[in-house]
């Protein structure tokens, strides 16, 4: 087997640390509803769980789905930052209905809103990392933007846990006060971002075409698999709300179940992309699901909130390992002028996998209980690990030199 080359570690680009930064904001805006929006509908608003989870998959899998027209789109206009924009813009904007939501029906309204804003403006954004990003350090890239977003997603909840303390429990103000952030977040990807004018040569053309998917290699295809089947294993982060509260954790301190697995997953994000880019990517990928399977058995039995919190910080572990290393996986096997329709597909395929999965999470929670829920989900893992080594054991009979040092799910040359 050829050694991986040793190549000088490049700067990250400055645009890096900004589009990370306005992932953060957005996300600290983000979490502040997300991490009490389980709790309004169902103690407020009168949701059953089976609904919590029915409007939790349909919301992220309309972002993930919509993330497949937004990015097209950005290939065909040669342009990431507009679209990028009005996502964000349209998330912002969807807060304050959260605060003057009346019933269930305005809060699926913002949340559909606010979810294809999220759908509008992921993959211009990742394609446009990729695009300001040299090969030999995207995996670090999209560890510290993924790292950024989430540092965002575990002061959201802590936002939310001293504002619910000192404010009597009153979601509807917090719900106001997380329209700021957001609004800023607009404001910085306005202003902080400039990206490289459209080459003259780049005439429009539609990437959806069957000639311009047939330039999508195998290798590619095969992440979108592993991605899809990854969220398959996993469902909606609300589930680890509700267990905190079924456990007896008091509601203004359930958000710190969320400021627990968030803050690990972003001390974890950066160092595990930097690995990503040195590291078979299989065995990283078994890595996390090793790690997801601990966090639901974890979830499953706990009868203190203290094993709680572990569970969740597990859950965490498991996302800084994967989550980035996909993302950069996407980037290396798509060609550079089909980026935002590769990371559209690939997070098509991963949102019909998340409604599927948090639909099937709340009807084994209302049918069950929430042990078979977090069980449920450990055994797909198991699955899903099982069938990972014997695709990598058929790689290695097969000499498939996606099994090197240097590649991952498939094989492909990071300097395309």
């Amino acid at each position: 087997m050829k050694p991986p080359t040793v190549v000088p570690r490049a700067a990250l680009p400055a645009g890096v640390w900004v589009l990370g930064f306005v992932s953060l904001l957005m996300d600290l805006s983000s979490e502040m509803v997300h991490s009490l929006l389980p709790m309004f509908l169902v103690g407020t608003l009168g949701v059953s769980v089976l609904a919590v989870g029915a409007i939790e998959g349909i919301a992220e899998s309309t972002a993930l789905i919509t993330k497949v027209f937004s990015g097209a789109l950005s290939d065909w206009l040669g342009r990431r930052k507009g679209l990028a924009v009005l996502g964000y813009a349209m998330g912002a904007f969807s807060k304050p209905f959260f605060a003057v939501a009346g019933g269930a029906g305005m809060v699926v309204a913002a949340r559909f809103v606010d979810r294809v804003g999220k759908g509008i403006r992921g993959a211009p954004r990742d394609a446009l990392l990729a695009d300001i990003t040299p090969p030999a350090v995207r995996g670090a890239a999209y560890g510290l933007r993924q790292s950024l977003d989430t540092v965002g997603a575990f002061l959201g909840p802590l936002v939310a846990t001293a504002l619910m303390l000192l404010w009597a429990n009153d979601f509807r103000s917090v719900f106001w006060v997380a329209a700021i952030p957001g609004a800023l977040a607009v404001a910085l990807l306005i202003f902080g971002v400039h990206e490289a004018p459209r080459a003259a040569t780049h005439a429009p053309v539609n990437p959806i075409r069957r000639d311009a998917l047939a330039r999508l290699p195998v290798a590619y295809w095969r992440v979108v698999g592993v991605g899809a089947v990854f969220t398959l294993a996993r469902f909606s982060e609300a589930f680890l709300v509700l267990r905190a509260q079924q456990l007896g954790v008091g509601m203004a301190w359930v958000p710190l179940v969320m400021v627990a697995m968030n803050l690990v997953y972003a001390a974890s994000a950066y160092p595990f992309g930097r690995l990503s880019d040195t590291m078979d990517h299989r065995k990283l990928l078994a890595g996390g699901l090793v790690v997801l399977v601990a966090a639901d058995l974890l979830l499953a039995t706990a009868s203190h909130w203290g094993v709680m919190l572990l569970g969740a910080a597990l859950w965490g572990v498991h996302m800084g390992m994967t989550q980035g290393l996909l993302a950069a996986m996407v980037a290396r096997e798509a060609p550079a002028d089909l980026r935002g329709t590769a990371f559209g597909f690939f997070n098509l395929a991963s949102g019909v996998a998340m409604l599927l999965a948090s639909v099937v999470a709340g009807l084994l929670w209302d049918t069950l209980g929430s042990a078979w829920t977090f069980g449920a989900g450990a055994a797909f893992a198991l699955l899903t690990l099982a069938a990972l080594g014997w695709s990598r054991w058929r790689s290695r009979a097969g000499r498939d030199p996606g099994g090197s040092a240097e590649g991952g799910v498939g094989s492909s040359d990071d300097g395309r």
